[in-house]
């Protein structure tokens, strides 16, 4: 097992990591830059080396700093989070060349699964569903052109080496595709420095439902049901829950047998999720695979006693896992608590907390790392904490929610607690009637 082990990243997620690090009995190392000097990442770990200014660029994002604060400490193993570093390959890389233990994918399986079209042939010759659509790179207009007319209209553009939603484009006719891939092309090279563009059929009515996946060294790989992740805003979750109210027990054994497939074909090491879109008919398809922990994975841990970083640490150690496959025994929903104006757009809001206080009681989990007089940094991600709530049934998780939201209060700041409480009681969500299209016609009142 790790003697210590380095959180290369900020915030709750490296506080979550400390918090289980130290239930295990390793010691941790907190990186920081100027910008977070007063994090309660900083005050926890064991030992804390400061890596940057507040620019990711400089802190965060550089690797020769984070590899030099853990050959400084002796740490043997570095856990990246999620964000930053999580799925850089060449990180992986580097720390392996360095004998230090990255707790995560390998550089390989980060590259297979981090290019879409890759990670795409791959699901295909796994026999694991895939939306249809080019199997490669599309290379010129004409080709695409072509296609989009084999496939059938409504048709999705997408940047090979996207995320976050730029670079795509839907389009739902013949007459909208020239400026379309012209625009999405342009987009994927300004934010991605590639302008490699590949399409799929529009799924109609998709819900985002993703499945947890543990895989050991040993190439064997299990599944912790499902997340529905369907409710959100230029491709941005707002919140989660598990499990999903439009799955049946078939769809579930389905979708987390495909996952297990899929992780066992490429014999993929530590927690990762496989992310399917899902259309009305119930008919899945394979979407993307992230090679690392994800921000929801709190209501995964509620709903079946199951603590995923410790697992990652532990098959990161080479403990094989049991192989048992996992499913909901209660409900959990999980608000995303962002440092945002949802009266103006969601517009970011940083600056000093002045006054907090954080919910409790049965069922309510709150991860988080800000207090009160904490000064939230306007250089990074504006999730502040993540608000859990964990009941016998769906119904009782919402009221949870509610009352939860209803006790959590954060002065000095905007955030998107006014938002979470109208969704809860908005009659679609309640029904469980929601696909990834339900934010285009909410009002926040």
């Amino acid at each position: 097992m790790f003697k210590k082990i380095l959180i290369a990243n900020r915030g709750e997620i490296a506080l979550r990591v400390i918090r289980t690090c130290k239930e295990m009995g390793i010691k941790t190392v907190a990186v920081y830059s100027t910008a977070d000097a007063d994090s309660l990442h900083v005050r926890f770990a064991d030992e804390a080396v400061c890596i940057g200014p507040a620019p990711s660029s400089e802190s965060y994002l550089k690797i020769s700093s984070i590899i030099a604060a853990a050959e400084i400490t002796n740490a043997d193993a570095i856990h990246p989070g999620y964000g930053f570093l999580s799925e850089n390959a060449n990180f992986s890389k580097i720390c392996e060349e360095h004998d230090i233990k990255f707790i995560g994918a390998s550089a390989e399986m980060i590259d297979r699964m981090g290019d879409k079209a890759s990670a795409k042939a791959t699901m295909i010759e796994a026999g694991v569903p895939t939306v249809p659509g080019s199997e490669g790179i599309l290379e010129t207009f004409e080709e695409t052109e072509k296609l989009a007319e084999e496939i059938g209209y409504p048709v999705m553009l997408k940047a090979t080496a996207g995320g976050g939603g730029k670079g795509m484009r839907a389009v739902w006719a013949a007459e909208d595709l020239k400026k379309a891939w012209e625009d999405a092309r342009q987009e994927a090279k300004a934010c991605f420095g590639n302008d490699g563009m590949y399409m799929e059929k529009l799924i109609e009515e998709p819900r985002h439902i993703e499945i947890q996946i543990v895989g050991d060294s040993k190439g064997k790989a299990c599944h912790l049901s499902e997340r529905d992740c369907s409710v959100q805003r230029r491709h941005q979750k707002l919140t989660e829950e598990t499990p999903s109210p439009f799955m049946t027990d078939k769809l579930r054994n389905d979708m987390g047998n495909a996952a297990v497939k899929a992780a066992e074909f490429i014999k993929y090491e530590g927690a990762g999720t496989v992310e399917f879109l899902v259309d009305k008919h119930r008919n899945f398809y394979f979407m993307e695979m992230n090679t690392r922990i994800q921000v929801e994975h709190p209501i995964t841990e509620e709903v079946v006693n199951y603590d995923l970083i410790q697992e990652q640490i532990l098959v990161a150690s080479g403990v094989p896992i049991s192989g048992k496959n996992y499913f909901p025994e209660l409900h959990s929903i999980e608000c995303r608590i962002n440092a945002e104006d949802p009266y103006n757009g969601f517009r970011p809001s940083p600056g000093k907390i002045t006054n907090l206080h954080i919910p409790g009681g049965h069922g309510v989990r709150v991860d988080t790392h800000v207090y009160s007089g904490y000064m939230i940094p306007p250089n990074y991600d504006s999730m502040i904490a993540k608000l859990i709530t964990t009941a016998q049934t769906r119904e009782e998780a919402i009221n949870k929610m509610k009352r939860a939201l209803d006790e959590f209060i954060i002065e000095g700041i905007k955030t998107t607690i006014p938002f979470h409480r109208q969704l809860m009681d908005h009659p679609d969500y309640i029904a469980g009637d929601y696909t990834t299209k339900f934010m285009e016609d909410f009002e926040i009142q």
